[in-house]
C-alpha cells in the first residue's frame, strides 16, 4: 500500500520559518495592526527542486518576485507584509496578488517578520542605535554613486543608498533603553524587547557628527532630510538623547514616556508631526521609510539567518533521512525526491539586488 503524503511546504521552507521564529519571535510583533509570519505557503512539488536559498527584501515588489523566480529560491523573507489586510479575492488584476500567485506557482513561500524584527533585542531598532552611536562603520562598497550625466539639464538621475556590510568599532559611551517595552511574558533572554530605542549619550554630541554617522551607516544617501528648530544652527546644535524607530516612527517616538528626545531618527513623520517636534526644540532626521530598514538585511539579518538556518537544516535533514529510511519505497518517486532534498546540505541566504525604497534623490547639477 502506498504511503499518503499530505500537502505541505518543502522541508527547507519549514526550516527557514523555524529559524526566523527563533531569531525574531512572532510574539513580539505589534499584533494591534501588524500581519507577521508565514503569509504564503507554497505547496511542495516533489517533481521540482528549488534551491536551498532565501532571498531577503524589505518590499516584495514585482521586480523582487521576478528575481526570486529567476533564482529558484525556496523562500522570500520580505520584512514588510505583502498581505496586510484581509483579501476577498486572489486575481491577476492586482499587482501584489499577481506576485503572490506567481510565487506560489513557482514553489516559493513568503515569510514576513516586520515588527518582530523591530522589537527583538539586536534587531533593527538596536542596529539604528549602533549607527547613531558610531558603533559600526560601512564597508567600502556601500557608497551611493552619483551619476555624472542626466537626461535633465538641471538634475541627475535618482540615486539610492547602497547598504553594505559593516564592521563593529568603538561607540560613543551611552545608555540604551526601550521606549515601549513588550508586554510580559517575553521570550527568555529578550527582556529588553519592545518598540523604539532611546539613546542617552554620556556627553552631548554635535548634531553634524551624528548626521555623518547616519549617512555612513545607511549607505550614503544622496541627501539627508532634516528638520531643525527655526532659530537653531546645525553647526552648533548638540544632542544628548536620540529616539530611533525604523519605518514610520510617530506612534513610537512622539509618545515616549520621558517626552520627545532631542533627535528623532526614523523613516518618516508627517508634516505636522515634524513641525510639532521642532517647535519643542527637537530635531528630526527622516530618511524615507525603508532607508532606515534595508541596511539591516545586509549588516545583520543575512548572517544571523544563515548561521541559524545551517543548524536548523542539519537537524531537519537528519530527521527526514531517518524517517524516509523507515518508509516503504512505493510512492511514485516521492521518496526518491525527498531523499534528494534531504541530501542537499547547502544553504544560501542573499539580499535582493532589486529591492529599494520608492523614493530616490535627484541631485541639482552645478
Amino acid at each position: 500500500m502506498a504511503v499518503s503524503f499530505s500537502p505541505t511546504s518543502s522541508p527547507f521552507t519549514r526550516a527557514v520559518v523555524s529559524s526566523m521564529r527563533k531569531l525574531y519571535p512572532e510574539s513580539l510583533a505589534e499584533k494591534s495592526f501588524d500581519n507577521t509570519g508565514l503569509l504564503l505557503e507554497a505547496p511542495y512539488n516533489h517533481g521540482r527542486r528549488q534551491k536551498n536559498s532565501v532571498l531577503l527584501a524589505i518590499d516584495l515588489t514585482k521586480a523582487v518576485a521576478d528575481e526570486a523566480i529567476a533564482r529558484k529560491d525556496s523562500v522570500v523573507v520580505a520584512y514588510h507584509p505583502i498581505i496586510f489586510r484581509g483579501l476577498k479575492s486572489l486575481t491577476l488584476n492586482d499587482s501584489q496578488q499577481q506576485s503572490l500567485l506567481r510565487l506560489a506557482q513557482a514553489g516559493i513561500s513568503v515569510y514576513s517578520p516586520h515588527t518582530s524584527v523591530d522589537a527583538t533585542p539586536g534587531g533593527m531598532a538596536d542596529w539604528l542605535c549602533d549607527i547613531v552611536t558610531g558603533a559600526i562603520t560601512p564597508s567600502t562598497d556601500s557608497a551611493a554613486s552619483i551619476p555624472k550625466s542626466s537626461s535633465s539639464a538641471t538634475y541627475s538621475q535618482p540615486t539610492y543608498p547602497q547598504p553594505g556590510t559593516v564592521s563593529p568599532v568603538s561607540s560613543q559611551p551611552h545608555v540604551r533603553t526601550t521606549i515601549h517595552p513588550s508586554p510580559a511574558p517575553v521570550p527568555e533572554g529578550m527582556e529588553s524587547a519592545g518598540m523604539g530605542r532611546l539613546v542617552t549619550f554620556d556627553t552631548p554630541q554635535f548634531l553634524t557628527s551624528i548626521v555623518d554617522r547616519i549617512g555612513k551607516g545607511v549607505g550614503y544617501p544622496g541627501g539627508i532630510p532634516i528638520a531643525i528648530p527655526q532659530l537653531a544652527s546645525v553647526e552648533t546644535m548638540k544632542i544628548r538623547t536620540v529616539g530611533v524607530c525604523p519605518g514610520s516612527g510617530s506612534s513610537v517616538l512622539l509618545k515616549a514616556p520621558g517626552g520627545i528626545p532631542d533627535l528623532l531618527f526614523t523613516g518618516e513623520l508627517s508634516h505636522h508631526e515634524a513641525l510639532a517636534a521642532i517647535e519643542q526644540g527637537s530635531v528630526v532626521v527622516a530618511l524615507a521609510h525603508s532607508n532606515t530598514e534595508r541596511g539591516y538585511l545586509h549588516a545583520v539579518m543575512r548572517e544571523k539567518l544563515a548561521d541559524a538556518l545551517k543548524k536548523e537544516w542539519e537537524v531537519v535533514r537528519s530527521e527526514g533521512l531517518r524517517t524516509l529510511g523507515e518508509t516503504p519505497n512505493d510512492n511514485d518517486g516521492v521518496v526518491e525526491a525527498l531523499e534528494m532534498a534531504y541530501g542537499d546540505a547547502e544553504v544560501f541566504v542573499d539580499v535582493s539586488k532589486r529591492d529599494r525604497d520608492p523614493y530616490g534623490i535627484m541631485i541639482r547639477q552645478a
